[in-house]
C-alpha cells in the first residue's frame, strides 16, 4: 500500500492514543472508556479524505490500545505508510537561497524526512534560521534573523509550549529603498517543532505572513 499519512496527521494520531492511554489509567466507568474510544476513532478517520477499505483497516486496532507498549507497536508499524518530506539535496537547498553564499546546510542523512513537516536550522554564526517547507507541491525557503529569548512560550508554527526566539524576515517596500520587517515567535528546536506539528494550518498561515 502506498504512504498516505502526512507527519502532522500521524503526529495528531500519536496525540489521541496519548489521550486513550490517559483515559484507561484514570477512568473506570466502562461507558466513559467505549465513549473515549469511539471519539477517539472518529477523529482520526475524519482527518483523511475518501479512505479506501484496505486504509481504513490500518486504524481499527487504535480503540483496542490500552497501554504504551501497544501504542508504541501499532505507531511503528503505521510509520511505514507515512510519506516522506520531499527528497532534497545541498543543491537543492542552496538554490531557495541564492543570496547566502556561505550558507552552512545541515547534515540531510541525519533527517528523518518522515518525521518533519518541514527543514528547519539555525546558523549560529550568523544568528540566522533557515526554513524549506512545500506550498502547493513546491519548496519555498525562508531565512531570517533569530533570537532567543530565554523563556518558555506558544511556538506561531506548532502552537506548543517550547523555548522560543524571535524570527524576523526584511523583505524590500513597495517604494524604492524601503523595506519591511515582519517577525514571529517558533521554536529555537525546529525538530521538536515539527514533532509537535498536528496541522498544516498554522504552518501555512505563518509563510504567507512572513512573506505577504
Amino acid at each position: 500500500m502506498e504512504p498516505f499519512i502526512r507527519s502532522d496527521q500521524y503526529n495528531y494520531i500519536k496525540n489521541q492514543i496519548q489521550i486513550l492511554i490517559n483515559g484507561y489509567t484514570t477512568v473506570n466507568d466502562k461507558g466513559v472508556l467505549n465513549a473515549l474510544k469511539t471519539l477517539t476513532d472518529e477523529k482520526i478517520i475524519h482527518l483523511f479524505d475518501d479512505l479506501s477499505g484496505e486504509q481504513r483497516q490500518i486504524f481499527n486496532p487504535i480503540v483496542e490500545i490500552r497501554e504504551r507498549d501497544q501504542a508504541e507497536v501499532f505507531l511503528s508499524q503505521l510509520k511505514q505508510y507515512v510519506i516522506p518530506f520531499k527528497d532534497i539535496t545541498e543543491h537543492s537547498i542552496k538554490k531557495l537561497f541564492p543570496k547566502a553564499k556561505k550558507l552552512k546546510v545541515p547534515s540531510l542523512d541525519q533527517i528523518d524526512r518522515y518525521e518533519i513537516s518541514y527543514l528547519g536550522w539555525n546558523d549560529t554564526g550568523s544568528n540566522k534560521k533557515y526554513i524549506v517547507a512545500e506550498q502547493n507541491d513546491k519548496l519555498v525557503g525562508l531565512h531570517g534573523s533569530f533570537k532567543n529569548v530565554s523563556k518558555k512560550g506558544i511556538c506561531t508554527i506548532c502552537h506548543g509550549h517550547e523555548e522560543l526566539g524571535m524570527f524576523i524576515m526584511e523583505m524590500r517596500g513597495s517604494e524604492q529603498g524601503t523595506y519591511i520587517k515582519r517577525g514571529n515567535y517558533i521554536c529555537q528546536d525546529s525538530q521538536k517543532c515539527n514533532q509537535n506539528i498536528k496541522s498544516l494550518d498554522r504552518l501555512a498561515d505563518f509563510i504567507n505572513g512572513m512573506k505577504g
